[in-house]
């Protein structure tokens, strides 16, 4: 007489909770997209440039790269024009799990993310430009131009299941991943900024509101026009720049 062996399958109910968290930077945040001149020479690359081509060229135009370098919200309605990709802040929560102890990386990025495909970010933008060394063997040093908030903040909602993940956990990661790791270029988590840092406040806490109030897209879209440098070395590299363009007679270059 056959006989069947039956197994009881035992399953928890799983919720999903959400959470909004104030943001607030503690550092300037950078905010740095690939170009759009980057893309369509991916997508259609123009070969090398003969050197009557290069004479006649400009190789970087500051205020054209400023205004490209983030990613922004088209929609007028939209509360900012500058944002930032959800997914950077679920990579700094999860990355974060790397260097304390009781949670996995991995476990987290399957487990835990940040709503929404742009966060806004509020804040009033300035025109940044530094010195970098290019990815190749030489290191070739060139000069990147980006653009940066100095003050800055954020509303950021991360889901999660409960009672797998825990609300404690997260927020405990996620303040742990605003001095650790960052956002955004140079931040911390690379090894070589300190950019991009964060902690987090409650709603009505004054440094919060007046960023929230006085840093929204209005004001940013009249930044952005303004291209007002952020500190003395860019002023004079732009003031440099200007001048020296329009005396090899490149017209139109703010």
């Amino acid at each position: 007489m056959a006989t069947t062996n039956q197994t009881e399958i035992s399953t928890i109910k799983i919720n999903m909770e959400r959470v909004q968290y104030c943001v607030l930077g503690t550092t300037p945040i950078l905010l740095n997209r690939l170009a759009e001149k980057a893309k369509h020479q991916l997508l259609l690359p123009s070969g090398r440039k003969t050197s009557a081509e290069k004479a006649t060229t400009l190789k970087h135009n500051p205020y054209e790269e400023f205004r490209s370098s983030p990613h922004t919200l088209i929609e007028e309605d939209a509360e900012t024009l500058l944002a930032h990709l959800s997914t950077a802040f679920k990579k700094a929560i999860a990355s974060t799990a790397l260097d304390l102890p009781g949670a996995k990386k991995a476990q987290l990025s399957r487990l835990m993310w940040v709503e929404g495909e742009k966060i806004p970010i509020y804040g009033i933008p300035r025109l940044h430009m530094a010195i970098t060394r290019s990815a190749d063997m030489a290191r070739t040093p060139d000069v990147r131009t980006r653009c940066v908030i100095p003050e800055w903040a954020a509303r950021v909602t991360v889901a999660f299941p409960v009672p797998i993940l825990k609300e404690t956990v997260v927020s405990n990661l996620f303040a742990a991943a605003g001095m650790i790791q960052g956002v955004g270029d140079w931040r911390p988590e690379k090894g070589s900024g300190t950019f991009g840092q964060f902690t987090l406040v409650d709603y009505d806490d004054p440094r919060f509101q007046k960023i929230i109030n006085e840093g929204g897209r209005s004001a940013q879209e009249k930044a952005m026009e303004e291209a007002v440098p952020y500190d003395h070395e860019t002023e004079e590299l732009l003031a440099w720049f200007v001048d020296e363009a329009d005396r090899r007679g490149f017209k139109g270059v703010v």
